[in-house]
């Protein structure tokens, strides 16, 4: 037994990760074979028969992405008190989806928003606007996933950006392809259970480490464990004022801006299209409630987590990297700048790490999304945890990834083709054409992972703005607004979005700064990570303001939508 332990504890990381993430994908892998899909209905919406547990599940991995995964608690560590808007305005988010939107979406009984859309406002031109939106969203949200997968790869499989991208292509390729949301639902159940695994083992573990608490959440309010009696909070306050950042504790972003990032990625999260669609993959009203509340606290788990490890990784990279030697830097340290993640330039030729917040005299910068991937390391954990590490952080992009490709697959062959070009399409060319979109969505987004444009690497986390200023407004009229027609709801949703992208492209892109130079002064002081609340007030001003001038809906239409806020019989299934 000895033997064997010794044995494990001599292997190395890069080994760890193949078994770790190689037996995690032969998981992904034999769930697809066995989940394949063999009709329209269990491509699109596994069936329609999923279990509120299993579909909750589902939810929470496709939910938390590897900007949750990876990024989130990154954000966190650098922006401290600032980056609580992304805690707030995502979980509030899915607060707002799971009790305003998608039992009634659910009793619509669609395959997906574009669809919903489509029929509620009984209109093709709705429909295809609906399809545009939910491709532009999507892909800017799915390039960064693969861009995610890239990074776990170069890092610790030691291949380049590239490749990664390339074998995290073929895998998401594979379940997608393979089983469209019955293979992507049940694959996402293992995500789960991988991806939080590998989030709280190491929180745990440096949780015990620095304050001597195995919960994290209260370790990081805690005091150190080295007799000081300081807390944990207290001394990352200091060593951040002595470095010249403000104090960790303390935000600098004004209030409005505060406010409207945390409105925008509310209201964007109740737009995702790829969120949406998994309430339509449960038996019942109740199923999709439910669900909803199972993956709500499936979520809690890792975001109540975040800001935990969030501090420990801000700390532990200070204490090990700040006015230390650059000879005597980790192997961890070798090891990140090889990806160019991290990169260390002596301005002084004096050979010490000075990592200061006046940006001429720093000569340390950190990417902010190495800061979960390499917290372990910094901690010096055991290898198989670092690895785990890894295999959660492809789970988490690899889950979401798959949802979206299913959205902009479902998007092309069931709402485009099947509602529009071709509506006498047979079931199983309509399933062959969903699959060969799915390909071709592959493509393209291995392609912008392999190749980002500027654009996108600066929009990814705006895809909610996007989503806000588009979808939020069309839904929400059109669950609860009879009188709301498709003029109103196909204006909104045009002006909405082009307003979105006009202001992110300005302030965020600088493309028109030949014409207006003056790229400080954002519009109420709100960044472009917040405009997409404002975006949406315009939605809803113009849906409004067209619909008062424009004629009522169908009394049929008026009564689909009178039906689905009826709660009698909320218990019963509904056919497609």
């Amino acid at each position: 037994m000895m033997n064997k332990l010794s044995f494990l504890l001599t292997i190395d990381v890069q080994n760890w990760t193949y078994i770790l993430v190689g037996l995690t994908f032969a998981i992904y892998i034999g769930i697809a074979i066995w989940s394949r899909a063999s009709s329209t209905k269990e491509f699109y919406v596994a069936g329609g028969g999923v279990s509120p547990l299993a579909n909750g599940m589902a939810t929470a991995a496709d939910w938390m992405s590897a900007a949750s995964f990876i990024s989130m608690a990154g954000i966190i560590s650098f922006a401290g008190y600032d980056g609580a808007v992304y805690l707030m305005g995502w979980t509030g988010g899915y607060v707002l989806l799971a009790l305003l939107l998608a039992p009634y979406l659910r009793k619509f009984g669609k395959f997906t928003v574009p669809d919903f859309i489509g029929d509620r406002y009984y209109s093709n031109s709705a429909r295809i606007v609906a399809v545009l939106c939910a491709l532009l969203v999507s892909f800017t949200y799915v390039a960064g996933q693969m861009r995610g997968v890239g990074i776990v790869f170069s890092r610790f499989l030691e291949v380049d950006i590239n490749t990664g991208v390339i074998i995290g292509m073929l895998i998401v390729l594979f379940y997608a392809v393979l089983g469209g949301m019955k293979g992507i639902t049940y694959t996402q159940v293992a995500q789960y259970c991988v991806l939080i695994f590998a989030f709280m083992v190491p929180a745990i573990f440096i949780s015990i480490q620095m304050t001597g608490n195995p919960i994290p959440q209260l370790g990081f309010g805690g005091e150190l464990n080295d007799g000081s009696g300081m807390y944990l909070l207290d001394k990352l306050d200091g060593l951040s004022t002595e470095l010249g950042f403000s104090e960790y504790t303390e935000g600098n972003k004004s209030t409005i801006d505060v406010f409207a990032i945390t409105l925008a990625l509310m209201v964007g999260t109740a737009g995702l299209p790829h969120v949406i669609v998994r309430f339509f993959t449960v038996k019942r009203v109740k199923d999709a409630r439910k669900s909803a509340g199972i993956a709500l606290l499936l979520i809690v788990v890792l975001y109540s987590t975040a800001p935990a490890v969030a501090v420990f990784a801000r700390t532990n990279m200070i204490e090990t990297l700040s006015n230390k030697p650059y000879t005597e830097v980790p192997q961890w340290f070798k090891k990140w700048e090889t990806t160019g993640l991290i990169t260390f330039t002596d301005k002084n030729n004096d050979g010490i790490i000075q990592y200061v917040a006046d940006k001429e005299n720093n000569e340390l910068i950190v990417d902010r999304d190495i800061m979960v991937l390499a917290n372990p390391e910094i901690a010096k954990l055991p290898n198989w945890v670092i690895a785990l590490v890894a295999a959660g952080g492809l789970a988490a992009a690899l889950s979401t990834a798959a949802g979206l490709l299913l959205v902009i697959s479902s998007s092309v062959s069931h709402d485009l083709i099947k509602k529009v070009i071709n509506p006498k399409i047979s079931e199983k060319g309509e399933l062959t054409a969903a699959r060969l979109s799915a390909v071709a969505a592959v493509c393209v987004a291995g392609y912008f992972g392999i190749n980002p444009p500027g654009f996108v690497a600066a929009v990814v986390a705006l895809a909610f703005g996007l989503a806000a200023a588009s979808f939020f407004p069309a839904i929400i009229l059109g669950i609860f607004y009879k009188r709301m027609n498709k003029e109103g709801a196909v204006a909104g949703m045009v002006v909405g979005i082009i307003v979105m992208l006009l202001y992110m492209m300005k302030y965020k892109l600088g493309w028109f700064d030949a014409i207006l130079p003056d790229k400080s002064e954002w519009w109420f002081g709100i960044s472009p990570e917040g405009f997409g609340s404002i975006a949406m007030l315009i939605n809803f001003t113009v849906s409004i303001a067209v619909m008062k001038f424009t004629k009522a809906p169908p009394e049929e239409v008026q009564a689909i939508v009178e039906n689905i806020r009826i709660p009698s019989g909320a218990g019963d299934a509904i056919n497609h």
